[in-house]
């Protein structure tokens, strides 16, 4: 606490596998733990080789009176980090991207600090950048951690792939069950699993914003930077019972301190078994399913009989 009796906030949190900020040059010079060549920007262009680049794609938009403004870029970075550890383990190089922290946020735009793009403007933002990253990528992977972007990351996506581009993307999902690993994973795009509206990239039995799930979360990757003392519930209703007037007047609209759900009950260790939980989704719904389509493929090249669908 400082001297006011005001909590003291560091203003970036060192960085690992499992820590979400991204250091700067001179945090890495002072030893943040984190291994440089993992970071895209820390290879010297001759080192780049042909990785899978994992973009964080996240947003800098309110997240009620406890949470930081790139709550969603801080998840996000975690779980790109994650995957990105599991595709090298898995033999193939990868590194990540520095996060991309502006999205489509106008459901929150009643709040201060809070700064969006514009679906139109993020949809031709990521196809560009795609455009440049697969000149010499053998991969992107998205890794989405705002609902919000979801209606132009899969109109980019799709676009990308259409003009013969490997891109893929995957939003920070918890599985509700374990049956989805048998069972081959689901689309990306499943609307199901990911509906166009503000950070549903979690199980709808949890909360939408700002509750319990992300508070965890940032405990776990960045507890210095929540302030528990300031945590409060907000609109407790069910996101279908309230998506009419939030479409219309936002998030203020159907919650005056910007929070979806209740924070209360949030802990390191629960945010911990989250983001294992959020990396594993991610592995099986962009690298297992891109083998399991290789397979299918070959299959079919060689005239077998036996053929693996692959839904999206």
């Amino acid at each position: 606490m400082s001297p006011q009796g005001q909590p003291v906030r560091q203003s970036r949190p060192s960085v690992d596998a499992g820590s979400a900020a991204y250091p700067s040059a001179g945090e890495e010079r002072r030893g943040a733990r984190t291994r440089p060549e993992k970071w895209l920007a820390d290879r010297p262009w001759p080192d780049v080789g042909r990785p899978v680049v994992v973009l964080p794609l996240g947003s800098t938009e309110q997240h009620g009176p406890h949470l930081p403004l790139d709550t969603d870029t801080v998840i996000a970075t975690a779980v790109a980090c994650g995957l990105a550890e599991r595709i090298t383990a898995d033999g193939t190089d990868s590194v990540v991207a520095p996060p991309m922290a502006y999205g489509a946020s106008g459901e929150h735009e009643q709040f201060a600090g809070t700064v969006s793009l514009g679906r139109d403007a993020l949809e031709f933002l990521l196809i560009e950048y795609g455009r440049s990253i697969c000149r010499w990528a053998e991969r992107l992977v998205i890794v989405n951690g705002h609902g919000g972007n979801v209606d132009a990351l899969d109109r980019a996506v799709r676009r990308l792939v259409s003009e013969g581009r490997d891109a893929v993307w995957t939003p920070c999902l918890i599985a509700d069950d374990d049956t989805q690993a048998d069972d081959g994973p689901a689309p990306p795009t499943s609307p199901a699993t990911e509906p166009a509206t503000p950070d549903v990239t979690v199980p709808r039995v949890l909360d939408a914003h700002a509750g319990r799930l992300e508070t965890s979360l940032m405990l776990h990757l960045a507890p210095e930077r929540v302030l528990l003392d300031r945590a409060e519930a907000g609109n407790l209703q069910p996101l279908s019972e309230i998506l009419p007037a939030l479409r219309r007047g936002g998030v203020a609209a159907v919650a005056a301190n910007g929070v979806l759900g209740d924070p209360h009950g949030a802990s390191a260790a629960e945010g911990a078994r989250l983001l294992d939980s959020m990396i594993d989704t991610a592995w099986r719904r962009t690298v297992a399913r891109r083998a399991v389509a290789r397979r299918a493929d070959s299959s079919q090249r060689t005239g077998s009989t036996e053929v693996t669908h692959v839904g999206g």
